[in-house]
């Protein structure tokens, strides 16, 4: 069986990118992955980035906005930020594994009509999801197969 490797999704309020990323690596990650997100500043869960995800049924209703600091003194994997402020911000997380940024646009930014805001959501949603197939298929090409190195 496959070591489970840790990830730390942080973003500035935890309350859409880093949760989409959470919820996409969940889903995608063939439970390869225990995943958590934080924020530096933690708000709530976006209801537009709930209802984006579900659009893709996933369900991150139930996740929670928290503080980057419930999480220093654990070892992660991979800590990737998803915004240039939490990058900027971000504690040091001694001893880790790959610290990474993946900058993605604020949705929560988006101004207009509510289709408008919402098509903003998708595509972040969307970007985010092909960066994150992208890492699953990096980081599993990086996992050692026992068969492959067997001598017969």
């Amino acid at each position: 069986m496959a070591e489970v490797k840790k990830v730390l999704f942080l973003c500035t309020g935890n309350s859409i990118r880093s949760q989409m990323a959470e919820g996409l690596l969940n889903a995608l990650g063939s439970g390869q992955w225990k995943v958590q997100s934080a924020g530096v500043f933690p708000s709530y869960v976006h209801p537009l980035a709930i209802r984006v995800m579900e659009e893709i049924g996933i369900d991150i209703s139930q996740q929670t906005s928290k503080p980057v600091d419930q999480f220093i003194n654990e070892k992660f994997d991979d800590v990737i930020t998803l915004c240039d402020y939490a990058a900027q911000v971000c504690p040091n997380f001694p001893g880790q594994g790959k610290r990474l940024h993946w900058p993605f646009e604020d949705p929560a930014a988006a101004i207009g009509t509510l289709e408008e805001r919402l098509a903003v959501f998708r595509r972040v949603r969307d970007e985010i999801k092909t960066k994150m197939e992208e890492f699953i298929k990096s980081e599993s090409s990086e996992i050692p197969d026992p068969i492959a190195s067997f001598k017969f």
